[in-house]
C-alpha cells in the first residue's frame, strides 16, 4: 500500500483552488437514477468514492464516462434494484441509493454499508421514513429488501441526520403526495441536492431550514449541473495554515459553509480575510488553546474535528475537544501520540495538553479525516513522518500530496 513521507518544519503558502464536495457529489450521482436519460455534473473531483460509486452506477445498469472534472451519466429505462455487498461494503454513502431505486422500481435489495470505522452508524431512521411512506423492509443474510408504493408523508427525524434526510427526499421526489421531512438536515451538501433535484424537475421547498417539505411528481428529467466546492477540502488547507504558521489563501470555495470552523481557527490566534469565493488564513508562530464540541451544520463539523485536533496538539494550553456525533471517531489519537502529543480522553471528551513539538514517526490513518490530520501533524513535526493507510486519503481528497508540495510543503508518496 501506498505511503505519504512528509517532512516537517517548512511553513506553507501559497494559493490553492478547492474541488466539488464529496459529500455532494456522490448523493447527486444516485439522484441521477431518477430520471432515464444524461445527466451531467461538473467540479467533480478525482477521488476513489467517486469511482466505488460510479461502479455501483454501472451495476445497476447506467454507463458512466468521466473527462478531467466532468461525469456524464446514461442512465437506462430500466434499472437492476440491487447494490451487492462487494460495492457497498467499500462505501457507506452508498445507502443513499436505496431512495432512488425505490423510487424508480418499487423495490430495491442493498447490502448493508461499509466505509469509515467511525463506530456504530445505524440506518434505523432512513428505514423508518421510508416506512412512513408505504415500504416495508425485511433483513436477510445481510441483504436489505424494501418494496411498497411510496406515498406522502410527515416524517419526524429524531436527529437532524444527513443521511437519513437524503433518502427520504431522494424518495419523496417520486411519491405520491407531499412529503414533510422535520427536523431535516441542514448542510450545504443538502442544500446543494435540493438545487440538483430542482434542475431535474422536483418541487421542493424549505433547503436550509429544519422542514423540506416535497411535492412528489410523476416524472423528472435529466439535467446538468455544478457540484458546490468542499468545505472539508478548504477546511483542511486552512488548518494547515494554521498548524505550519503559514499563509494560504484558498479559492473556488464558500467561507460561509466554514463559519464556524474558521471563527474556532481565529480564536487559535490565525488571521482570517474572506472574500465571496475565497478566504485566507495566516497561522500563528503557536496556535492558541481552544475549546470546540462537534455538532451538526450550522455548528461544528465532526469531520474537521481530527484537523483542529492535529493543529491544538501544538498549541499553547490546554484544550477540551466534545464529540457528538460519532462514538469511535478518536481512533486516530494514538497515532497523534506517537508523534509526542499529550491526549487524553474521557468518554465523548478529549483533552489536548499543546506540546511546543512533534516528533516524526511512522502513523497509519484510520480513516478519511484521520489521514489528513496525520499528514498534517507531520508538517508541523521535526524529522519524518510516514503516513500509511493512504487508500482512506484518496477517498476523500484528489491529488493532497501534490496539492501541499505545490504550497511549499516538503512531502512525497510512495
Amino acid at each position: 500500500m501506498a505511503e505519504i513521507l512528509v517532512r516537517g518544519g517548512q511553513p506553507l503558502t501559497g494559493k490553492v483552488a478547492v474541488l466539488g464536495a464529496k459529500n455532494a457529489v456522490l448523493k447527486q450521482m444516485v439522484a441521477a437514477l431518477l430520471a432515464p436519460g444524461q445527466s451531467r455534473l461538473d467540479n467533480v473531483p478525482g477521488i476513489l468514492d467517486v469511482e466505488i460509486m460510479s461502479e455501483l452506477l454501472s451495476y445497476v445498469g447506467c454507463s458512466v464516462d468521466r473527462h478531467g472534472h466532468t461525469l456524464t451519466i446514461d442512465v437506462p429505462g430500466e434499472l437492476r434494484p440491487e447494490a451487492p455487498l462487494e460495492l457497498v461494503r467499500q462505501m457507506r454513502a452508498s445507502i443513499v441509493i436505496l431512495g432512488p431505486l425505490l423510487a424508480r422500481c418499487g423495490v430495491a435489495r442493498v447490502a448493508l454499508p461499509g466505509g469509515d470505522d467511525l463506530g456504530a452508524r445505524p440506518i434505523d431512521m432512513h428505514l423508518e421514513g421510508l416506512e412512513q411512506m408505504g415500504i416495508e423492509f425485511h433483513l436477510e443474510h445481510g441483504v436489505l429488501t424494501g418494496s411498497g408504493h411510496l406515498r406522502g408523508a410527515d416524517v419526524d427525524l429524531p436527529f437532524p441526520s444527513v443521511g437519513a434526510t437524503e433518502n427520504v427526499l431522494l424518495a419523496a421526489v417520486r411519491a405520491e403526495g407531499v412529503t414533510s421531512i422535520n427536523n431535516a438536515a441542514r448542510e450545504p451538501e443538502i442544500e446543494d441536492l435540493v438545487g440538483f433535484l430542482r434542475s431535474m424537475g422536483a418541487s421542493i421547498e424549505g433547503e436550509g431550514t429544519a422542514i423540506l417539505r416535497i411535492k412528489g411528481v410523476e416524472s423528472l428529467n435529466s439535467t446538468d449541473y455544478q457540484v458546490v466546492p468542499d468545505r472539508l477540502e478548504a477546511g483542511t488547507y486552512a488548518a494547515a495554515a494554521a498548524i505550519t504558521g503559514g499563509s494560504i489563501r484558498v479559492e473556488d470555495c464558500v467561507p460561509g459553509h466554514l463559519r464556524m470552523e474558521l471563527k474556532k481557527m481565529e480564536e487559535a490566534g490565525c488571521s482570517i480575510e474572506r472574500g465571496d469565493t475565497w478566504f485566507a488564513v495566516t497561522g500563528p508562530e503557536r496556535p492558541n488553546r481552544i475549546d470546540f464540541a462537534t455538532l451538526p451544520f450550522p455548528g461544528f463539523h465532526t469531520d474537521m474535528h481530527p484537523q483542529m485536533v492535529a493543529m491544538l496538539s501544538v498549541a499553547d494550553g490546554t484544550s477540551v475537544v466534545t464529540e457528538n456525533l460519532y462514538d469511535s471517531r478518536f481512533r486516530y489519537v494514538g497515532e497523534l501520540a506517537r508523534m509526542g502529543a499529550d491526549i487524553h480522553i474521557e468518554g465523548p471528551h478529549m483533552v489536548i495538553r499543546g506540546v511546543p513539538a512533534l516528533s516524526g514517526c511512522p502513523v497509519l490513518a484510520s480513516d478519511i479525516r484521520a489521514g489528513a490530520a496525520l499528514v498534517l501533524a507531520g508538517l508541523r513535526a521535526e524529522g519524518e513522518t510516514t503516513v500509511g493507510g493512504t487508500g482512506h486519503i484518496d477517498r476523500g481528497y484528489e491529488d493532497l500530496v501534490g496539492r501541499l508540495r505545490s504550497l511549499g510543503a516538503d512531502i512525497d508518496q510512495r
